[in-house]
């Protein structure tokens, strides 16, 4: 591990690193500060100085064929669900990877893939979860932090530390391939899989429940009519109450 006060960004510090050097497989870089977080869509991720959780690790999943790529993704998540669990609960994963606290977001995670033919060569994942913050000044609808929700202030490394543990366990699961326990496990954590729920996309608005999340990824639905719908990132978003 190396431990930065300020970066840009532990996943740009990190595919710079790799590149120059060979790292083993999980090495994280964790940094107090981040000037330029990354975020999905091209957004930033707001993280006051020295109170959250900001890391980037570095995987090596050539064995995982691209179209099964997701399955990383949903190891990801479920350690980092499972550890805040250990905490509180009330947490779930909203596809396709960020963490909720009730209607409220903790947790973002992006990865970025290298791929060689058809196999990941490599993969960092950049992670961050909001610990200790309790005012957030972005113009993101509904963020959340574990101070806010228990109370108490948390040190992030030991947080990370019951991340790194629990993902040791998914990710071993990854490479025997046995993934059925991840698919399992990952489709009990999600946000609003139970009942039916307002989702939009390019056509607007309709009610769905949660079929599956397929291993590509791809969120499958089915509408009040009985229509199977499926999405790929980006394609459908969940409404919330204003």
């Amino acid at each position: 591990m190396i431990h930065l006060t300020e970066t840009d960004s532990t996943s740009n510090y990190l595919i710079q690193l790799s590149s120059a050097q060979q790292l083993e497989e999980m090495f994280v870089v964790l940094a107090d500060f981040q000037t330029a977080g990354k975020g999905q869509r091209g957004n930033s991720w707001e993280s006051e100085k020295g109170k959250n959780l900001l890391f980037s690790i570095i995987f090596y999943p050539t064995f995982l064929p691209i179209r099964r790529q997701f399955l990383l993704s949903k190891a990801i998540a479920l350690a980092i669900k499972e550890a805040l669990d250990s905490f509180t609960p009330g947490f779930s994963i909203k596809w396709p990877n960020d963490i909720y606290w009730k209607d409220k977001k903790i947790c973002g995670i992006l990865i970025e893939n290298e791929l060689m033919g058809s196999k990941i060569e490599k993969s960092i994942a950049g992670i961050g979860i909001n610990i200790n913050q309790q005012i957030f000044y972005s113009p993101a609808p509904n963020p959340v932090s574990l101070r806010q929700i228990t109370g108490k202030e948390h040190d992030p490394v030991k947080v990370l530390d019951i991340i790194l543990e629990k993902l040791r366990l998914y990710y071993e699961l990854l490479k025997k391939g046995e993934t059925d326990k991840i698919t399992t496990n990952y489709h009990q954590s999600l946000f609003r899989k139970e009942g039916f729920h307002l989702y939009a996309d390019n056509k607007g608005s309709f009610e769905a429940r949660i079929c599956e999340v397929e291993d590509a990824g791809i969120l499958v639905l089915e509408d009040k009519e009985g229509k199977i719908r499926k999405y790929a990132f980006k394609e459908v978003s969940y409404k919330f109450d204003d």
